[in-house]
């Protein structure tokens, strides 16, 4: 067994897990990790807790520390140069012509990089793009194209429901969702009924289907014993 703490570094992000590193920490605390992509600031989701070896994906990274003040207060800053860097990347992106439409900054706890989110409906070539970003914000600098459905994670908005999307409030990671789950619901084959906001299956045709399955199996199950 491995003790280990759950972060998150985004709403509604993918939970990892660190090792605490004999720091006390519990859920709603922040703390500093070294992740793949260099320092990162990161909330506490999970309390520190023992699983099977198994489960972690090695290396386990430590944590640094517990939070600070003067962490919490850069993690500010770089939101507001997160905002410059935004409106800077849009007027570039129009004085190269390209077809590509920027969704989303976001700087690395420690500066070290900045990564631009767009999506596009082919490659680009945005190199030229790069040198102009590098020579403006002086760091490493990352264009990572995306899909809709990420997208939509990242922006948010209001589902069919009338709810927050899913995927922008609580869901860390998409499942597979198919049309086969929506026929077995008895639901209109439409698109325009069944489709998200980002133009996909909605997600949450995924939370009733094991119930589905099961009444089916069942089904199966008498018909063949009759």
């Amino acid at each position: 067994m491995v003790t280990v703490v759950g972060i998150r570094f985004k709403k509604a992000g993918k939970i990892y897990y660190f090792d605490p590193d004999g720091i006390d920490l519990k859920a709603g605390n922040f703390a500093i990790v070294e992740t793949s992509r260099g320092l990162e600031f990161g909330e506490v989701v999970i309390n520190p807790k023992q699983i099977p070896e198994e489960e972690v994906v090695q290396p386990l990274k430590k944590v640094i520390r517990a939070a600070t003040e003067e962490d919490c207060q850069q993690v500010l800053e770089n939101r507001q140069n997160e905002e410059e860097a935004f409106a800077l990347c849009l007027e570039k992106i129009a004085d190269h012509g390209l077809e590509m439409k920027l969704v989303d900054v976001e700087y690395t706890f420690d500066r070290s990089k900045v990564i631009f989110y767009f999506t596009a409906d082919g490659r680009v070539d945005f190199r030229e793009l790069v040198k102009d970003l590098a020579a403006i914000f002086r760091t490493r600098i990352e264009l990572r194209q995306i899909g809709v459905r990420d997208e939509a994670k990242m922006i948010g908005g209001l589902g069919p429901c009338g709810r927050v999307l899913c995927c922008h409030t609580f869901l860390g990671e998409f499942e597979p969702v198919s049309i086969r789950m929506a026929k077995d619901q008895n639901l209109s084959l439409n698109p325009t009924k069944i489709s998200g906001v980002c133009g996909r299956l909605m997600c949450c045709l995924r939370y009733e289907t094991d119930v589905y399955e099961l009444d089916r199996a069942e089904n199966d199950a008498e018909e063949f014993v009759e």
